[in-house]
């Protein structure tokens, strides 16, 4: 009797210790992910090193950098997924939503974007809708309309300052949607670790084909310019990938061990980090119209995982 006493506390800590790590990963990751923002952000508007440039190295740098460890844990086979085609187009998607978000950092605060890039689980409701044909009650609808209200007090500002370039967040929102969307289609049927593979090469192939039209047709903010052989623009560039595997491995690891609806609320930390970093490297501060746009994502964006996580219907 006494032997089962102790052993109760033993099991129960031995299940939530998976649940404390996973958390753990996911916090890290979302206090780490925004650092490459304000790299990215430093590249732009100190070393005249474009998003496109940018954007293409991040993809390069993740790509040899989760080569070999795909082929330590899966082998050669483990490279190539079964829906190759579907997967070089999530990569597109991936490696344009990034480049538009990167260069929207050259003129808006970190803060700013990021929170207009989470309306990306409201316009996920909505795709999945449409395109899924998920029953979506009138709470999560609700939610949605919420979300984009909260990007608008946002965003009003910056449309008269910025002009189209305030609307790159949404687009990266968007197409970051359609990636997820892709990925829950087809994860199921796919190993995941050839999944982002193939999906990282088909950011480079994309980032390249978008650098050389841009070069061609003159648009300054994804086109290629010249970048000194050695030097620090190099370093933050190889950064900015390392730093995009880590993040995402940890990522992938988090969703392991918890589930998606416990793990969703700590995307929010991305916003507080970001926040940090304009103040501290940028001298931005989010002004209270902007901050009441922020807390009204983060809490229709909460609520719709909560409402998730209850019912699974909205």
């Amino acid at each position: 009797m006494a032997d089962q006493t102790v052993s109760e506390p033993l099991e129960q800590e031995g299940l939530r210790r998976p649940v404390v790590v996973g958390m753990g990963m996911m916090a890290f990751a979302m206090l780490l992910l925004p650092i490459m923002d304000a790299l990215a952000k430093t590249l732009s508007t100190q070393y005249n090193v474009t998003a496109g440039q940018t954007t293409f190295g991040r993809f390069a740098v993740q790509a040899c950098l989760f080569f070999p460890v795909i082929v330590f844990l899966s082998g050669w086979r483990g490279l190539i997924p079964k829906h190759i085609g579907i997967n070089l187009l999530r990569g597109a998607l991936m490696g344009t939503a990034v480049m538009l978000f990167f260069a929207a950092l050259k003129y808006m605060p970190i803060a700013d974007a990021l929170a207009v890039f989470f309306l990306e689980p409201f316009i996920l409701t909505v795709l999945s809708a449409l395109v899924l044909r998920e029953t979506v009650g009138w709470r999560r609808w609700a939610a949605c309309i919420v979300g984009f209200a909260g990007a608008m007090l946002i965003l009003r500002p910056g449309l008269e300052v910025f002009g189209p370039v305030s609307l790159m967040p949404i687009g990266t929102a968007f197409l970051f949607a359609v990636y997820l969307l892709l990925t829950r289609r087809f994860a199921g049927n796919d190993n995941p670790m050839a999944m982002q593979f193939i999906s990282g090469i088909g950011g480079v192939l994309a980032l390249g084909f978008w650098v050389i039209l841009a070069t061609t047709l003159g648009v300054d903010d994804f086109a290629s310019t010249s970048i000194p052989e050695f030097g620090i623009r190099w370093g933050l560039i190889f950064a900015i990938g390392a730093i995009a595997t880590i993040g995402h491995l940890m990522v992938v690891m988090a969703f392991a061990r918890v589930s998606a609806s416990v793990l969703a609320p700590f995307q929010y930390l991305e916003i507080v980090m970001a926040t940090l970093l304009g103040y501290w490297l940028f001298a931005e501060f989010p002004d209270g119209q902007r901050w009441l746009g922020i807390f009204i994502i983060i809490a229709s964006g909460i609520y719709l995982f909560n409402r998730e996580r209850k019912t699974g219907t909205g």
